[in-house]
């Protein structure tokens, strides 16, 4: 009795193990279909493309009046790339016209950072202690700390970009140098977009000396970061990562689900109001990038952006 009890006790833990694997194998499958249907590395077919692209263009020229209206009232100037992940449709606006690249010139400087880390110029664990000169105004948390407070270079860069902290990018920009950041811009391939101040420095710009980007190269080099093509995987992975954990969500996500997952990066200053992300959305991810120039204050230009974000998502809402 006791021997066949022990069997059917082995059949049974046989079963068990079969089953279990059945199941882990099963879960595996499906999350590296999801995490290919988020990274856009599924491919269509050439028919499903087609058919993609027509939609996604009937629907433009269906919600086209009402972009267009948009863009010709608004007091000041806009330039604007959205891109279709999937189909490569495209929306241009203005997409190379040079603007303020406010905190925009962010991005850039984060892949410079992780550039140098990887070349070992740039110790990412080391520490950096908040200096009473280091101090500016504007966006961030550090200028809220006290003097003395220590902080690792990693947390830095993170602080840049999900808190658009200007002290840490100063910090940064005067640990790596000018010539070394932006010779990493032209590596990315980014031709017109240049870093010739710091952060908040209004004495340098009003000498004329300005930071400058432009649509159509901050979704170039999004893009870059979606097809983890951004210099190599490792730095796409860790900026895309820190792009998804932005805290400032008050213009491209404003009006979009709560559900739907935005990696960006927002841009503010004197004049100048900016967003670009990739929008990882159910229908298709997609890039927006809005850069504006107004003259009418910061919240009008958050609104605009804003909406014309809400639109371009109907567009993908297929």
């Amino acid at each position: 009795m006791r021997e066949k009890i022990k069997l059917i006790s082995g059949q049974s833990k046989k079963k068990f193990c079969f089953i279990f694997f059945i199941v882990f194998l099963f879960f595996n499958v499906l999350f590296a279909l999801a995490r290919e249907s988020n990274y856009g590395l599924r491919t269509l077919t050439p028919e499903e493309k087609q058919a993609l692209y027509n939609l996604r263009q009937e629907r433009w020229e269906a919600n086209s009046r009402n972009i267009l209206k948009r863009l010709s009232s608004f007091r000041g100037e806009a330039g604007i790339v959205v891109k279709d992940l999937q189909t490569g449709w495209t929306f241009l606006h203005n997409e190379d016209q040079l603007f303020p690249a406010a905190s925009l010139i962010k991005i850039p400087i984060m892949v410079a950072c992780f550039k140098a880390a990887q070349e070992g110029r740039l110790d990412l664990k080391e520490k950096y202690v908040l200096k009473r000169k280091d101090r500016v105004g504007g966006s961030g948390i550090l200028r809220r700390m006290r003097s003395g407070r220590v902080f690792t270079y990693e947390q830095l860069i993170d602080y840049m970009v999900t808190h658009s902290d200007n002290i840490a990018t100063n910090v940064l920009i005067a640990r790596l140098g000018f010539d070394y950041i932006n010779s990493v811009f032209k590596q990315l391939g980014l031709e017109k977009t240049v870093l010739n101040r710091k952060m908040i420095d209004f004495s340098a710009r009003d000498q004329g000396l300005e930071n400058y980007t432009t649509a159509a190269e901050i979704t170039q080099l999004l893009e870059k970061i979606y097809y983890r093509r951004c210099l190599n995987p490792e730095i796409s992975e860790k900026c895309l990562e820190i792009l998804k954990e932005q805290k400032i969500n008050d213009r491209l996500p404003r009006y979009l689900p709560k559900d739907v997952t935005v990696a960006h990066k927002t841009g503010l200053e004197r004049e100048v109001c900016h967003d670009a992300g990739i929008v990882f959305s159910p229908y298709g991810d997609y890039i927006i990038t809005v850069l504006v120039h107004t003259w009418t204050g910061p919240n009008t230009a958050k609104k605009f952006i804003a909406h014309l974000s809400s639109y371009f998502y109907q567009i993908f809402k297929t």
